[in-house]
Order: C-alpha cells, then sequence, then structure tokens
C-alpha cells in the first residue's frame, strides 16, 4: 500500500510539473533565490 501511496504522490507531482513547464520552474527557482539573497544582504 505505501507503494500505491508514493506512485500517486509522483504522479501527481510530475503532472503539477507538466502543468506549469520548465519556465514556471525556473521563475519560482529564480524568485526563491532572490528572497534568500535579500535575506542574506538584511541580516549581514
Amino acid at each position: 500500500m505505501k507503494s500505491q501511496e508514493k506512485k500517486s504522490k509522483k504522479e501527481i507531482f510530475l503532472k503539477w510539473f507538466a502543468k506549469i513547464g520548465i519556465w514556471g520552474f525556473v521563475f519560482f527557482l529564480v524568485k526563491g533565490l532572490v528572497w534568500l539573497a535579500l535575506g542574506y544582504w538584511v541580516f549581514k
């Protein structure tokens, strides 16, 4: 049963990733990196 849960979670993730596409992934990656850089700069 746990293998089915993992498989279903993986399928859900793959469907979600396919919806946003590579550009959505890049956008959120850059957005996260910008927030980390701002936090570093503020607390430096």
